[in-house]
C-alpha cells in the first residue's frame, strides 16, 4: 500500500501531493478553482500517476475524505463530477481515504 498527502488551496489554485515511501512531491495549480476542487484535483492527480498502486490518501479536508467514503453526500455538480472521476481511478484496486489533522499533513507543508 502506498500512503499519499495530498492538500489543495483554492486561493493560489495551487494543490499537491506527497508520496511517502519515495519523497516524491509534485506542485501543480490551476486557476479559478475552489478549494474543494483543488483537494479533488490533487487525489486525481495521486491516483493517476499511481495508477496500478492500492493506495491510501490521506487528507486533511474532512469533507472531501467523507465524500469519498461516501459518508456525505456531494451537492455541488462540479464536485460530483471530480469525485466520480477519483471513484473511477479506484476501480480494479484497494484505495482508501483518510482523514488527518492539518499539521501531520505531509503536502500541506509543501504547499507553504
Amino acid at each position: 500500500m502506498v500512503d499519499i498527502y495530498t492538500d489543495g488551496s483554492g486561493k493560489t489554485g495551487r494543490y499537491a501531493y506527497v508520496v511517502e515511501q519515495t519523497g516524491r512531491v509534485k506542485i501543480l495549480q490551476e486557476k479559478g478553482i475552489t478549494n474543494n476542487e483543488a483537494e479533488y484535483k490533487a487525489i486525481i492527480a495521486a491516483l493517476n500517476e499511481n495508477r496500478d498502486k492500492d493506495v491510501s490518501i490521506h487528507s486533511d479536508s474532512q469533507l472531501i475524505v467523507n465524500q469519498l467514503n461516501k459518508d456525505y453526500a456531494i451537492k455541488e455538480d462540479r464536485l460530483r463530477d471530480l469525485a466520480q472521476e477519483v471513484w473511477k481511478l479506484c476501480e480494479g484496486r484497494n484505495v482508501t481515504f483518510d482523514w488527518l489533522p492539518r499539521e501531520k499533513n505531509k503536502a500541506g507543508k509543501v504547499l507553504g
